[in-house]
């Protein structure tokens, strides 16, 4: 059977990596074969409707769900698709489209989840894998997945429940031989500071053997910035100079997430707002300008909580920073996924839709 990468502008570096593992077309909708999906939730709705559209059209297709809303919510995306793949794919998805062509059957993939009857069978889970054995991406440029998992399992957040707590990483030859296909090197991490570390903890000196190593190649190299970032608690002196001694950056993109000290120790983030006012303040004095992420809405926000992080964002703002702002919005698998957003003030409103003109409003985050 022909098999398909569904594309659009929001599953780019999904496709990216599974591209390499499987022989398979891109497609701008249904296709007959097997039509492979990946999505978040605020796609579910619309990829919904249009597997279901495809399907009451007679198309003969079979359809694989992966990512991060089919992996959180595997019984609801069984409704529509026929495989969801759960977590991670680089392994699953070549074995589940070798047993469905060979017909040995669904059973004996790990990591996936059907429907026999009217139960859905989940066949349990599967080892994470060894990024070093996977490529990031092939004929499908993408910045270089540099870390995978995260520790610290902010409530709002999917990644520790997509990719585990714990931090895998490239190794830096990996990194460069990929690195040698873009014109320029950018990566992808939960905190790129964090790299070859637990991510409790940073070890500079595995983040400046990576610099090290791919400032020989003589081309521009991004480091925490979009679409990456960095911890606040992890910024330093010394982490600034290893950037700025390396790297082409003009600013560090910061996960600062809220201005209020109660709802960032209720969210588990691990630091308070005066780690982001200080990294904030040591990535200015190296000449670099902090892009500071912020979420409005979080469901234990009050309207004092908002009025924090509205200050925050003029205290950042007045130092020559920029902020990005997301609304809140529940992710599935996550501790927050049945809460209500708290209402936004009508300053909250009028700062939203400043940045939303600006270009740095989201509707999620994680």
């Amino acid at each position: 059977m022909r098999k398909w990468f569904r594309q659009n502008n929001k599953n780019s570096y999904s496709i990216a990596a599974l591209m390499p593992l499987l022989r398979a077309d891109l497609a701008p909708g249904p296709r007959a074969g097997i039509m492979l999906y990946s999505f978040a939730t605020p796609q579910a709705g619309e990829v919904y409707h249009e597997v279901n559209q495809a399907r009451e059209a007679g198309l003969d297709a079979l359809f694989i769900a992966g990512g991060p809303h089919p992996s959180a919510l595997p019984e609801e995306a069984l409704e529509y698709f026929d495989y969801v793949v759960i977590g991670e794919g680089e392994e699953t998805l070549p074995e589940l489209i070798d047993a469905i062509e060979t017909g040995r059957g669904a059973a004996s993939v790990r990591g996936i989840a059907y429907r026999r009857g009217e139960e859905a069978i989940y066949t349990g889970d599967r080892p994470p894998v060894d990024l070093d054995c996977y490529p990031p991406f092939s004929s499908i440029l993408a910045p270089i997945e540099i870390t995978r998992g995260c520790p610290w399992g902010c409530a709002y957040c999917q990644t520790p429940r997509l990719f585990g707590r714990c931090m895998r990483h490239r190794s830096i030859p990996v990194i460069s031989r990929f690195a040698r296909r873009h014109k320029d090197i950018r990566f992808t991490s939960p905190n790129s500071l964090a790299y070859g570390s637990d991510g409790r903890r940073p070890r500079l000196e595995k983040v400046s053997a990576l610099l090290e190593a791919l400032r020989g190649q003589k081309k521009p190299i991004y480091f925490g910035t979009f679409p990456s970032e960095v911890r606040p608690d992890f910024v330093s002196d010394e982490a600034l100079e290893i950037i700025t001694r390396h790297c082409a950056n003009r600013s560090i993109s910061l996960g600062g997430q809220s201005g209020s000290p109660a709802v960032l120790e209720r969210i588990g983030r691990g630091h308070g707002r005066q780690e982001i006012e200080s990294a904030c303040e040591i990535i200015l004095e190296h000449g670099l300008i902090p892009q500071v992420d912020l979420i409005f809405g979080l469901p234990m926000e009050s309207a004092e909580d908002q009025k924090m992080s509205l200050d925050l964002v003029r205290w950042i703002e007045g130092k020559g920073g920029k902020v990005r702002a997301h609304r809140f919005m529940p992710l599935p698998g996550t501790p927050l996924w049945e809460e209500t957003p708290s209402p936004l003030s009508r300053d909250a409103e009028a700062l939203l839709g400043s940045l939303a003109q600006k270009g740095r409003l989201s509707g999620s985050w994680g």
